[in-house]
């Protein structure tokens, strides 16, 4: 498929600060949620209503995965001065390696220890040493641990903090009611660095309604990345690269979704990382295929959807990738519009803020 080339100022929009959500509301499926139809017209609800928008035999299909403690802080320990170190862990290499995003990595070079964590601390002395292997553009780092498997797991998880967006954390610092507010009721396989944040609005009791309406629930697993955070800085959509992520789609849930598919039932994606990894696993014909492989799919306007009907998600960024993705579902225009409305009527945006549920677009004739 020839991917159509378009600048990502088509993309912007002015979004007021205070637009930016710092906590989630609660309980979760009290946000709102703008509900944009298959032609484009918008209306406003709440989460806790989505079952009135599906049927019976759609099937959701949510991201399982699980946010790690990936924010470090630390210091270099092995030249004479000790600089602060900051580093986020974006992608684990093997059991004793992780890539990471580091500030400031002009302090780092290849060989240089930098300890992570505060002394006086219980978990392995207080702290964890890892060596820079390598540095790579834009702040990579590569670490190699000094410990490995479950004991370096467990180390992140004690001296880690939770990796809140820029957006957030730059305007306050994270904290224990984040360690619960930042992870889906769904989270089982760790390995993200994000949320997938439209998990984020679902509580038992919207569960239990959708279930009672006959609505199916599937789980794949996304390990979100840091790529999620970065803004497109290329002018023309065709030059950004996106970052790969590890996905999973089981063969059993790929059968219950070409099952569901065949009986007249909708997918229905719960959030953009369901969405890629859903469409990276199924094939020209729409059959979802089992799936275990680093997916780097980037969906623009031009992108014919193979599996989802449906997308819920939450508001996003100016010239962001996921803006790109939204406006192929919906169209350019109407996302547009409807961006437009949630801004002037008070919606909130990004990680902790409220949703919108989006019908795909019909196609032109």
């Amino acid at each position: 498929m020839t991917k159509e080339i378009m600048r990502t100022d088509l993309f912007d929009f002015e979004l007021p600060p205070e637009r930016i959500a710092l906590r989630p509301v609660s309980p979760r499926d009290s946000a709102r949620m703008l509900v944009i139809d298959a032609n484009g017209s918008y209306a406003d609800h709440r989460v806790s209503e989505l079952p009135d928008f599906l049927r019976a035999g759609d099937v959701l299909v949510v991201n399982d995965t699980k946010v790690i403690a990936a924010q470090l802080s630390g210091r270099r320990i092995n030249r004479a001065t000790e600089p602060h170190i900051e580093a986020m862990l974006i992608k684990r290499l093997d059991g004793a390696r992780w890539q990471a995003l580091v500030k400031p990595a002009k302090k780092l070079a290849p060989g240089d220890v930098v300890r992570f964590g505060n002394e006086g601390r219980v978990c392995f002395l207080g702290h964890l040493d890892a060596t820079v292997e390598a540095k790579g553009d834009n702040g990579e780092v590569t670490f190699a641990f000094v410990f490995h498997g479950p004991a370096l797991d467990q180390a992140i998880a004690d001296l880690g903090a939770t990796p809140l967006p820029p957006y957030i954390a730059s305007k306050r610092d994270p904290d224990d009611q984040d360690m619960s507010d930042y992870q889906t009721m769904f989270a089982a396989n760790e390995g993200a660095v994000a949320a997938p944040t439209a998990g984020l609005h679902f509580t038992p009791q919207l569960e239990a309604g959708l279930k009672a309406k006959g609505i199916g629930l599937q789980r794949v697993t996304l390990h979100v990345g840091a790529g999620t955070f970065l803004p497109v800085k290329a002018d023309d959509t065709a030059d950004h690269v996106m970052h790969a992520e590890y996905g999973i789609v089981t063969p059993e849930t790929a059968i219950a979704l070409n099952a569901a598919k065949a009986a007249g039932g909708r997918i229905v994606a719960v959030g953009t990382t369901s969405l890629r990894l859903l469409e990276s696993a199924t094939d020209e014909e729409g059959l979802v295929r089992a799936f275990g492989d680093e997916t780097a799919i980037f969906i623009t306007p031009g992108y014919r959807f193979r599996a989802v009907d449906v997308l819920m998600t939450n508001f996003h960024l100016p010239k962001s990738t996921l803006v790109m993705l939204v406006s192929a579902f919906s169209g350019i225009e109407p996302i547009k519009r409807a961006y437009a409305h949630a801004i002037a009527s008070g919606y909130r945006f990004y990680s902790y803020g409220d949703a919108s549920l989006l019908f795909r677009a019909k196609p032109n004739p």
